[in-house]
C-alpha cells in the first residue's frame, strides 16, 4: 500500500519520470509507468495511471494550445468507446497473474509499433482503428498513445504533442466512464491519485526547463529500453505467480 514509505517514494519516481518524459516527447507516461506501477503495487493500474495521463495531457495541452488542431480526432474518440469496452470487460475476467502478462505483452508491442515504421494514411477508417486498439490498450494498461502516436508521428512536433495531448484528455475521460461503469473505480485508487498528482506537475516543470535543450531521439530510445526490461520483469513476475 501506499502508506509504506518505500512504495510510496517508488510510485512518485515513476510517475515523476514518466511525467518528464511525456512532456518532452508527446507520450510516454503510462508506457513508463504502467509496468513498473504495477510491480510495486497492481491497484495502482489502470485508474491512477489514467488520471495521471489526463493531468499531463490537460498541462501540455495548455502549453502546446495554438498548435491544436482537432480535426479528425472525433474518429479516433470514437473507436475508444467500443475498445475501452472490450478491455474493461478482460479487466473483469482476468486473474491477477494474466493481467501482469496482458500489460507486459502491451508494452512489449507498443515499443514495436514506436519502432516500426508504419506510414498509414490519417483519414477516418485509420483514425477509428488506431482509436479502437488505443481503447483497449488505454482502459488494460492505461497504454492509449502508440496507436495514435504512430499514425500521427509525420506531424510537427509542437502540432503532434497537441494533438495526442487533445486526445489523451477526451479518451481518459471515456476510458474512465467505461471502468466506473463496470465498477473497476475505488475511492483508494482516487485518493492514490491525488498523493500521485504532486510527481506529474514536477515532471511538467523540469521539461519545461529542459525543452530544446534534451536530444528527443536519444531520450525515445532510452525510454524505450526501459519499457522493455520492466515489461519483461513483469512478464517473469507474473509467470512465477501462474
Amino acid at each position: 500500500m501506499l502508506s509504506d514509505p518505500l512504495t510510496l517514494a517508488l510510485a512518485l519516481f515513476i510517475i515523476f519520470s514518466g511525467a518528464l518524459i511525456q512532456s518532452l516527447i508527446g507520450f510516454g507516461l503510462a508506457v513508463v509507468a504502467s509496468p513498473l506501477l504495477y510491480l510495486v503495487e497492481p491497484e495502482l493500474v489502470p485508474v491512477p495511471v489514467i488520471l495521471m495521463g489526463f493531468s499531463i495531457a490537460l498541462l501540455t495541452l495548455l502549453r502546446e494550445r495554438s498548435s491544436l488542431e482537432f480535426s479528425g480526432l472525433q474518429y479516433a474518440l470514437l473507436g475508444r468507446v467500443p475498445g475501452g469496452i472490450l478491455g474493461a470487460a478482460l479487466l473483469l475476467a482476468a486473474p491477477a497473474p494474466v493481467l501482469g502478462l496482458a500489460i507486459a505483452a502491451i508494452v512489449f508491442l507498443a515499443v514495436a509499433l514506436s519502432l516500426a515504421r508504419i506510414n498509414a494514411p490519417i483519414n477516418r477508417f485509420t483514425l477509428f482503428i488506431a482509436g479502437t486498439v488505443s481503447g483497449i490498450f488505454g482502459t488494460i494498461a492505461a497504454i492509449g498513445g502508440p496507436p495514435m502516436a504512430i499514425l500521427l508521428a509525420g506531424k510537427d512536433p509542437g502540432k503532434f504533442r497537441a494533438a495526442l495531448s487533445a486526445f489523451f484528455i477526451f479518451s481518459s475521460l471515456i476510458a474512465l466512464s467505461i471502468l466506473a461503469f463496470a465498477g473497476l473505480v475505488t475511492k483508494a485508487q482516487l485518493w492514490w491519485s491525488v498523493t500521485l498528482l504532486p510527481a506529474v506537475l514536477a515532471g511538467y516543470w523540469v521539461a519545461g526547463k529542459l525543452l530544446g535543450r534534451v536530444d528527443k531521439q536519444k531520450t525515445r530510445v532510452a525510454t524505450l529500453v526501459l519499457c522493455s526490461l520492466s515489461a519483461l520483469l513483469l512478464t517473469l513476475k507474473s509467470i512465477a505467480q501462474l
